[in-house]
């Protein structure tokens, strides 16, 4: 513990005294961009733009080699369809007032859902909703048969 406490308490001092030599990182670089030559900032921005024509032109060439892919194989290209709901939404879409109106009465609609389906679909709800006890039934009786002396 203590060797913990003098290496926080070095840290700390060395890290003042590489910040009063002029050694920050982040202030350095901006200071060169704001007082960079005209022409070394031009020169930058011209190759920058060979860079972005050089990947735009190798996107063309893999998207050609794609295309003569699904051409020889017989596929078919996946379509990106972007709905309108969800642009620019992270999470789910947004429940519509009919909705909100349904979760919020939870019993009428299960009513009305539940008349939907057939008797003999009735029985089978209604035996799967006994199981429980039944299953908690079974386990006592085995529990009391398999008890160690």
């Amino acid at each position: 513990m203590a060797a913990f406490i003098a290496k926080q308490m070095v840290g700390d001092q060395l890290k003042s005294v590489k910040g009063a030599l002029g050694d920050k990182e982040d202030g350095g670089e901006k200071a060169s961009e704001e007082g960079e030559d005209p022409e070394v900032a031009e020169a930058r921005r011209e190759m920058e733009e060979k860079r972005k024509e050089k990947h735009r032109k190798m996107e063309v060439e893999r998207e050609e080699m794609r295309q003569q892919i699904r051409d020889k194989y017989g596929l078919k290209k996946k379509e990106i369809v972007a709905e309108p709901e969800a642009e620019g939404r992270v999470g789910r879409r947004k429940k519509t007032p009919a909705e909100l109106a349904a979760e919020n009465n939870p019993n009428d609609s299960d009513d009305e859902e539940f008349a939907k389906f057939p008797t003999n679909l009735r029985e089978l709800t209604s035996k799967v909703s006994d199981l429980p006890s039944k299953l908690a039934a079974g386990v006592g009786e085995v529990t009391q048969k398999c008890v160690m002396q």
